[in-house]
């Protein structure tokens, strides 16, 4: 997986200064510079997590992890490197942020305004700092679990839920998310903003839900996910066909909602990703030309993620509570374990389609299934299904629909047919590596 998280320039900077100080041997400086480097880089979501639960603010717990590693870049490269960096971090936020209140108290103009400071600041300075040093080891993997959810509130907008999450608890820069979902920074920022204003002025509250919310409030932390791991895997528009930086942080968060809560659709999540990511080697050329998965190299399979993909599937499904994405998962797992195109069980995954479908019908699905179909009965009887749910309406602007219809009309020889829906799925795709797939199935097409 790339690694997307980024030292703060402030802490690069103490580090440099770590580095240049005269009493302190060359040797620690660089361990404090790289324990610091790795702290940001494997645990800043975590202490941030941890901090929110504590101070109850989004901006307020940022400014107090950051503060905590510029303080930790001064103070340990005099007193050496603590025995739980992660727990002196937070404590070292908490305090930064109840001086950085008793501060802003001071020049709160508004006698009401500045009762409410002073009152949180005297909850804050109340609270046992021993008690608060025993929780957060405890119950730091409970903050993770609680920030998740929070970004992923039905509250708040689809949009806003993916920027959150991406921003708080996957630890992307503005700039980076901006550029997957091509748009501005400025208007990311304005979209992360208003996110936090709503957690802040509806009082979401900053928890994991009951038990009779869990299922609920799952759907939505799972669909956020799944939506990061699409954008990352399939690009909707854009040079290239993937993004593995995206693609790999959502299966960090499906690990991460995996071990904090194992749920089977959790696990079936996490497996259908790992299962369609198992392909990313497979499916461009040295050129970034698309691949179909019949014509993949499957020794360029990720047999690792196939091993363990399988395995989660198995899971969920044993345990009969499973949905849609365990489902999903079974679907790529039949293709995972082919060994190649013309052995794919095509009857297994048109059973698997059908009871998809019950659980969850979607045209998208439907379109799905009748390529199964066709693979298991002839390409006439998938485009019949095809051209069905064409007729209805639903698909007519789904470029894969009409790209799946013209390949259909290929094998079967309908050349003028064919012609024309490659055109509409032409006509319809945002993605360059698509569009040269289908250019190059239209200029042979043309030339027979």
């Amino acid at each position: 997986m790339t690694n997307i998280h980024r030292t703060p320039p402030i802490v690069r900077e103490l580090n440099s200064q770590t580095g240049s100080s005269p009493t302190v041997p060359h040797s620690e400086s660089v361990d404090i510079r790289k324990t610091l480097d790795t702290l940001y880089t494997t645990e800043s979501r975590r202490i941030l997590a941890t901090l929110i639960r504590l101070l109850g603010d989004f901006d307020t717990a940022e400014d107090a992890m950051q503060d905590a590693f510029v303080a930790a870049a001064e103070q340990w490269s005099k007193e050496g490197i603590p025995e739980n960096p992660r727990a002196w971090l937070v404590s070292a936020g908490r305090f930064k942020a109840i001086d950085s209140i008793r501060r802003r108290a001071r020049f709160v103009p508004d006698e009401q305004s500045r009762n409410e400071s002073a009152e949180r600041l005297t909850e804050q300075l109340e609270a046992d700092p021993f008690d608060i040093a025993a929780q957060i080891d405890k119950g730091i993997e409970d903050d993770e679990l609680r920030l998740i959810f929070t970004c992923c509130h039905p509250a708040l907008s689809p949009d806003a839920r993916i920027a959150l999450t991406l921003r708080e608890v996957c630890g992307l820069t503005t700039e980076e998310i901006a550029r997957a979902f091509l748009t501005t920074p400025t208007t990311l920022a304005q979209r992360i903003v208003r996110a936090k204003a709503k957690i802040r002025d509806a009082k979401i509250p900053y928890e994991v839900p009951s038990q009779s919310e869990l299922q609920e409030r799952l759907d939505t932390v799972l669909h956020v996910i799944y939506l990061v791991f699409n954008e990352g895997y399939a690009a909707s528009s854009g040079s290239s066909l993937t993004r593995a930086d995206l693609s790999g942080e959502a299966i960090r968060l499906g690990r991460l909602l995996l071990q904090l809560l194992p749920e089977p659709e959790v696990k079936g999540l996490l497996a259908l990703m790992l299962l369609q990511e198992s392909r990313r080697a497979a499916r461009t050329s040295s050129d970034g030309s698309l691949i179909l998965l019949e014509d993949q190299d499957r020794s360029l399979w990720n047999h690792e993620y196939i091993t363990e993909g399988v395995a989660l599937v198995e899971q969920s499904l044993s345990s009969r509570r499973f949905g849609p994405y365990t489902l999903q998962a079974a679907i790529a797992a039949v293709h995972a374990e082919a060994t190649d195109a013309a052995s794919t069980n095509w009857a297994e995954i048109v059973g698997l389609y059908d009871v998809l479908l019950r659980v969850e019908p979607s045209p998208v699905i439907e379109l799905n299934r009748a390529v199964a179909i066709a693979m298991r009965d002839g390409y006439e009887a998938g485009l019949k299904i095809i051209d069905a749910i064409l007729a209805r309406g639903e698909l007519s602007d789904y470029h894969l629909a009409h790209s799946a219809r013209a390949e259909l009309c290929r094998r079967l020889g309908k050349k003028e047919e064919a012609l024309s829906s490659y055109q509409r799925a032409l006509a319809l795709t945002k993605l360059e590596p698509e569009r040269r797939f289908l250019e190059g199935r239209l200029k042979k097409l043309t030339q027979m």
